[in-house]
């Protein structure tokens, strides 16, 4: 089955989960940290996205994120994989340092943010680090009392649903986080609800699903994406199907195959029967790719135009 497509819902809140690969410890130094901050603080400008909430834990982030126009990938992506290949340089290691893709749900501000941000906060207290969320140096909370200074996260929308005052709104603030304490995991906010994509009511969910929004896999086609790719690679279509024409074209036919599973607009087994190949060699060679996004730059930025070019392309002629 085709994975389904990511939503983009411009200035939409989403809980963002990167998790190491195999459980893989993602924070060993404080440098770690450190490096990540400027990294999201260089995507806020970059990219136009808000940083509500985040926690770093050892093994795996999460993140409350609202997004400007720009989609959500595009500054995630930039994030992981320039972090990865900081961990992987320094071990000397070859791979993927995150399990798959990065995890977002997208979720009622006005219903959820709150609580969203609070449960964030409490990532540490849930999993017995610290009695207390002040206690834990790698989130957000301690910035939303002033006791860090992290211009790059946003606090004022938060903040600002407690009172006008600036003191008076972060005492009411910590007051709330700590009534959280105690609260187990929540289905919710992992996507445990019947579109796994989203949470909100159903007003919201026909916003974030309807037409204007729509995601960009209803619109693209796989032929629409072979062509896309093969004009990026100045290569005939054709070429895909006919055995023996070299690496050339079998990078083209990953990136086919990648970029379809991303989008979710066809599956390994449908890529393969276009381009005249078996699923299983299908899925090796996306494989093969994915292991070579992680590591070159340039390949990553290049399938990153590609999805932005066919965004871009058939936003406007299927509007």
């Amino acid at each position: 089955m085709a994975r389904q497509p990511r939503l983009h819902l411009p200035g939409g809140v989403y809980h963002v989960m990167l998790r190491g690969n195999g459980g893989r410890e993602i924070f060993s130094a404080e440098g770690d940290y450190r490096y990540l901050y400027g990294l999201l603080a260089e995507g806020v400008g970059r990219f136009g996205y808000r940083v509500h909430a985040f926690c770093c834990m050892s093994n795996h982030l999460h993140l409350a994120v609202q997004t400007g126009e720009e989609t959500l990938s595009r500054g995630l992506q930039n994030v992981a994989f320039r972090y990865a290949r900081r961990v992987n340089r320094r071990e000397e290691r070859i791979g993927h340092l995150f399990q798959g893709r990065y995890k977002a749900i997208l979720v009622d501000r006005d219903s959820y943010l709150l609580e969203l941000v609070r449960y964030i906060h409490l990532n540490p207290v849930r999993a017995g680090l610290v009695a207390e969320p002040e206690a834990y140096p790698w989130s957000g909370h301690r910035a939303y009392l002033g006791k860090d200074a992290l211009p790059w996260l946003t606090t004022d929308w938060i903040l600002g649903q407690f009172g006008g005052r600036l003191g008076v709104a972060r005492r009411r603030y910590q007051e709330f986080v700590h009534q959280g304490v105690g609260e187990g995991h929540r289905d919710d906010f992992h996507g445990g609800g019947d579109d796994t994509r989203l949470l909100g009511d159903d007003e919201f969910s026909k916003e974030a699903l309807g037409a204007e929004y729509s995601p960009l896999a209803a619109r693209v086609s796989l032929d629409d994406l072979v062509t896309v790719v093969c004009d990026e690679w100045g290569l005939p279509e054709g070429a895909l199907a006919i055995a023996g024409q070299g690496r050339r074209v079998s990078d083209v036919r990953a990136a086919v195959g990648w970029l379809a599973r991303e989008l979710g607009c066809a599956t390994l087994a449908e890529v393969g029967r276009r381009t005249n190949r078996t699923g299983s060699s299908v899925t090796s060679a996306v494989q093969r790719l994915s292991a070579r996004v992680a590591q070159d730059r340039d390949l990553s930025e290049r399938l990153e135009r590609l999805r932005d070019r066919l965004s871009a392309k058939f936003a406007t002629l299927h509007a």
